[in-house]
């Protein structure tokens, strides 16, 4: 997960600024790149719920493999149209790693009785996207290029998939219940949820794509520009047990709607209060709610299903990559015509409102 999401899809983030100035790029075609990786990463979740060859270890190796490729890949690029090429192709493989390797994961731990641990595997992320800030800040400072730090970032990313080679073993997968009824089927409930979902996507991905960016504008803030992308990682990596445990008490769906309020906050701060404090606060309501939040989404789904929740996992991702997808381009469009990210992030912050709101709503209904 650190390999395949945390570096694989999120380094774009503290890597955009050092591109933007050195390659004269717009923010539209910032946006055009982060959101063809979205779009990957909509085709590739969508192609992992089909009836595929092989095992499921190859394919989480291969899209492992995949990733790590695309990432270096990114430094022989000089053009728009290749880098969203190569960012597509990098997002198809991060969705394929994240449906295998969570499929692979859980079984196991499922076989001896340690779910629990679960949490871990999602903590990848965040450990990942540190380790990308850690590895860009200290290019950085070293003096090197976006073409060094994509380098760096592949080869870690190599790394990567060397150990997970190494650990993940090639036994037969477990048996799983395909048919096992999971909750009483709602489907008006499971309507408003994924409409609920896709908001939240497009809320979290404007910020989470363009907060260094935003960072690197303000001279107050931009001495802690290697910190944010920190700060967000540091809180990511153990969210999912956070809000898993905050779940339990208040209910999945419940603990949604909390969650997009306290991001909603977050995404307001980072263009509303441009200063150290402001920025470290915007960062960690970020990474302390969007894996947290991302997972209790699919949760509530899967209660609201009977049968098996395959189909409504797949329309609940295809809703939260629409939502991702529309995010970049609407922030990068729209600060080319104003010349700030405020007119955006505000909108990102309305639309968790209503995520929260439709969450609450489900909540009275039931």
């Amino acid at each position: 997960m650190a390999a395949v999401m945390g570096i694989g899809r999120f380094v774009y983030t503290p890597i955009l600024p050092v591109m933007l100035e050195a390659l004269g790029l717009t923010k539209s075609q910032a946006g055009i790149i982060a959101s063809a990786n979205y779009f990957g990463y909509l085709a590739g979740a969508v192609f992992a719920m089909l009836p595929l060859p092989g095992g499921k270890r190859a394919w989480f190796l291969g899209a492992l493999f995949a990733s790590a490729a695309t990432t270096a890949g990114m430094a022989g690029a000089d053009t728009t149209l290749a880098f969203a090429l190569i960012r597509a192709v990098g997002g198809f493989a991060s969705a394929i790693g994240m449906v295998f390797g969570a499929s692979l994961i859980v079984e196991r731990l499922a076989a001896r009785s340690r779910t629990d641990l679960v949490w871990l595997f999602f903590a990848g992320v965040g450990a990942g996207m540190a380790a990308s800030a850690v590895i860009v800040a200290g290019l950085a400072a070293s003096g090197l290029g976006w073409r060094a730090m994509w380098l760096a970032s592949g080869a870690v990313s190599a790394l990567g998939f060397v150990v997970a080679a190494a650990l993940v073993p090639s036994a037969p997968d477990a048996p799983t219940a395909a048919g096992a009824s999971l909750g009483k089927s709602q489907p008006r409930a499971l309507a408003v949820v994924t409409l609920a979902y896709g908001l939240f996507g497009f809320g979290y991905v404007i910020t989470a794509t363009f907060i260094v960016a935003i960072v690197r504008a303000s001279p107050e803030a931009r001495p802690f520009e290697p910190l944010v992308w920190i700060v967000v990682g540091l809180a990511a990596a153990p969210s999912v047990l956070v809000w898993n445990r905050f779940a339990g008490r208040i209910g999945a769906l419940q603990a949604f709607a909390v969650g997009c309020l306290v991001e909603a906050a977050g995404v307001a701060a980072s263009v509303l209060w441009v200063t150290p404090t402001g920025a470290l606060f915007a960062a960690a309501a970020l990474g302390g709610t969007f894996v947290g939040i991302t997972a209790l989404g699919l949760m509530a789904a899967r209660t609201m299903t009977a049968g098996d929740p395959r189909r409504a996992v797949a329309v609940m991702t295809v809703a939260f990559a629409l939502g991702q997808i529309v995010g970049p381009l609407v922030a990068g469009y729209a600060y080319d015509w104003t010349g700030s990210f405020a007119p955006s992030s505000l909108a990102a912050a309305v639309a968790l409102l209503l995520a929260a709101a439709l969450a609450f709503s489900v909540r009275k209904a039931a």
